[in-house]
């Protein structure tokens, strides 16, 4: 029997991360239906609610990511999960509009780096040829938990209310950060019981190095790392519906009911779980028969393609159940893309990692603020649900056009070369 490698212990704690963080970011948008009608709140002011996380998530990205550079994604993942998991219970507690925006906001700021630690992790414990396929786990699991929500929301809403449902998930983050922290190493080589021929497999990446200061003028000066962030903001424009108004668009754009829409709601998000999984195995398998970037762009821009023509479809058909299937379809489309963005930050980021996807991240989800409150607005202005997906779906076409100029194989940060040992002199 096959020993498990401790770098896929590490991937199962990620795993599971993945899973909670997205149980209580979607629980929010499950349970809305029933927020907006006992808080009293419009499409317009929703559209603010959902926008006050991202906002604030943007905002700690990149110093987030940095810090877990600095000081490892043991303490940093740690304090980000306890503090998300108390604004979770949090949420139960408001009582009006204006204290729901600021716990939002809370919640958004200390969520913040999540996932650019995880990459961290991930640069950290994987050799560069399986980081696309960890990325596509790690997101597979984020599926998993957002197709979970509705089907644990619903049921304890209906028997408790909506409030019931953040005080239960509000637990599980506690949970996973402490045994985290006991377990977890910041590198294999700090980490007993990891084997000698494991640490030749992750390379040099298993050896603790001294950290340097990332030189933020020379990456920020970067077209690749621009066009990745542009990308990223493109593609959360229509990613990020699935998680602020898909719920309320199932069940007051399309008149399902609670239940059904709890069923429906989990088709996007099962596909997508596979369909990162998928993504992540087909990039890594390209890279090695035809290279980096190949095998990074093709799957990036075909996916995004696929997505914004499926959503496209959705606002144009007047078939309810078509609708459904299209926004899986296309949910599946973009998340086969997922994986490989992330993996890009690390092919380009190396030990900036947390940085640079923390960056990308930062563009993304001003992206997600956008849409989010644009969202409510246009659905107030043209009285429907579906022409909002419209100009969504035009930026998921943006967004595969710009993949297609990333360079995978450019480095944001030139490394000095080693200075050579001086030859012996003769005499």
């Amino acid at each position: 029997m096959t020993r498990l490698k401790t770098r896929h212990k590490v991937l199962a704690f990620l795993f599971l991360l993945s899973i909670i963080t997205y149980i209580d970011r979607v629980c929010i948008s499950v349970a809305g239906p029933r927020m907006q009608e006992d808080l009293n709140i419009s499409p317009e002011r929703w559209g603010w609610v959902v926008g006050a996380f991202t906002i604030a998530y943007a905002a700690f990205e990149i110093p987030s990511g940095a810090l877990g550079d600095r000081i490892g994604p043991r303490k940093v993942l740690t304090r980000i999960v306890i503090w998300w998991s108390v604004f979770t219970t949090l949420t139960g507690r408001v009582s009006n509009y204006w204290l729901l925006l600021l716990v939002r906001f809370l919640f958004g700021a200390g969520e913040a780096g999540a996932y650019p630690n995880s990459s961290a992790s991930i640069a950290r414990w994987f050799p560069t040829a399986e980081r696309a396929r960890a990325q596509g786990v790690v997101w597979m699991a984020s599926r998993i938990g957002g197709g979970l929500t509705p089907l644990l929301v619903v049921p304890i809403q209906q028997r408790w209310g909506w409030r019931m449902s953040f005080y239960v998930f509000g637990l599980l983050g506690i949970v996973w950060a402490l045994v985290w922290y006991w377990w977890y190493r910041d590198h294999p080589s700090q980490k007993r019981g990891v084997s000698p021929e494991e640490l030749q497999e992750i390379g040099a990446a298993a050896q603790p190095e001294p950290h340097r200061g990332l030189p933020w003028r020379q990456v920020f000066t970067s077209p690749n790392l621009w066009t990745i962030m542009l990308m990223y903001h493109a593609y959360c424009w229509g990613s990020y519906f699935y998680l602020s108004w898909l719920h309320t668009y199932l069940q007051k754009g399309r008149g399902f009911t609670e239940n059904e829409m709890a069923l429906w709601s989990m088709l996007p998000f099962a596909i997508g779980a596979c369909a990162n999984l998928f993504g992540g195995w087909l990039s890594d398998f390209l890279v090695k028969r035809y290279g980096l970037k190949i095998g990074r762009r093709t799957v990036g821009a075909v996916g995004l393609a696929l997505a914004g023509a499926a959503m496209l479809g959705t606002a144009l058909t007047p078939s309810r159940t078509l609708a459904a299937l299209l926004l899986a379809i296309g949910y599946g489309c973009m998340d086969c893309m997922l994986p490989v963005a992330w993996a890009v930050c690390l092919d380009v980021g190396k030990r900036y990692a947390g940085a640079v996807t923390g960056a990308m991240n930062t563009a993304g989800q001003v992206g997600s603020f956008l849409s989010s409150v644009a969202f409510g607005y246009l659905v107030t202005f043209f009285g429907d649900y579906n022409t909002p997906l419209l100009p969504m779906s035009g930026m998921l076409f943006l967004s595969a056009a710009l993949f297609l100029k990333i360079d995978p194989t450019r480095p944001l940060v030139v490394e000095p070369a080693p200075v050579p040992a001086e030859a012996p002199r003769h005499v």
